[in-house]
């Protein structure tokens, strides 16, 4: 009697532990793990500066309109870079167009539109609602979000701590999460692949912004980022490029997202 007790109680336990793990993954408040996806980062959210700040203007491109004030609420996103071993989980072992191939290496020659198809799918297969960061979202992340100390590149001012690029990669991309994280923990934020957003195309919007979408429309898609053969100005967290989302580049990869709710 008293095993069949400790192993009831025992099973109780589990459960009830997973209940909360579900419990905490779904409606914020901390991070989780999807065995497809990998661990998700929860972000709190708040008010900040993004785009190019008055005292980078000397390194900013045409591409990267002044700075500006963004509210966010809540989100997920994700610690690394989609890996080419995730995305042949899920699009299958023999669909992988990377040009550099190794299963820890970021997912790269892939198009917007087929980051898009590798949502879908997941989504089918987890029944959650995963999806490509904001572009507000993303520089709220690359910028350590309310742990933010302000610095140049995704958790450090010097690039070679946190990033893959021109200086450093040997013109190649490297296994995801060997540089330093950010300060909240997240990844290759600046460097390795530049990483595709949601967004449209487009110049921002001057006056304060509430969880902005971009445009309603455009031709081109936004990357953010910076990679492995891009000078250190272009592994900024203000950083930004766009090209057609049908067209895919060994440079360009993605990580994954999700609402808090």
């Amino acid at each position: 009697m008293k095993r069949y007790k400790s192993t009831l109680i025992f099973h109780l336990c589990t459960i009830a532990a997973t209940i909360i793990l579900t419990f905490f993954s779904g409606c914020g408040g901390g991070s989780y793990t999807d065995p497809l996806v990998g661990e998700m980062v929860y972000v709190r959210g708040g008010t900040f500066t993004m785009g190019c700040t008055p005292e980078q203007q000397n390194e900013c491109d045409a591409d990267e309109n002044p700075a500006h004030q963004v509210k966010l609420g809540d989100f997920y996103i994700c610690k690394y870079e989609v890996t080419q071993a995730q995305w042949k989980a899920v699009m299958g072992e023999d669909n992988n167009p990377s040009w550099f191939k190794g299963d820890n290496l970021p997912m790269e020659s892939v198009s917007w539109n087929d980051a898009q198809a590798f949502i879908g799918r997941l989504n089918e297969k987890t029944g959650m609602n995963y999806r490509l960061p904001t572009e507000a979202e993303w520089e709220y992340a690359a910028r350590g979000g309310n742990r933010s100390r302000g610095y140049k590149y995704s958790g450090s001012d010097t690039a070679g701590d946190v990033a893959w690029y021109e200086d450093n990669s040997e013109g190649t991309t490297h296994p995801v999460g060997i540089k330093l994280a950010n300060e909240l923990g997240i990844h290759d934020m600046s460097g390795n692949v530049w990483e595709w957003v949601n967004d449209w195309y487009g110049n921002y919007a001057a006056d304060l912004k509430t969880d902005p979408q971009g445009l309603s429309w455009g031709s081109y898609r936004v990357y953010r980022g910076g990679s492995w053969i891009f000078f250190a100005r272009d592994v900024r967290v203000s950083a930004r490029h766009n090209i057609s989302p049908g067209m895919g580049l060994r440079t360009v990869g993605f990580r994954l997202a999700r609402s808090s709710k």
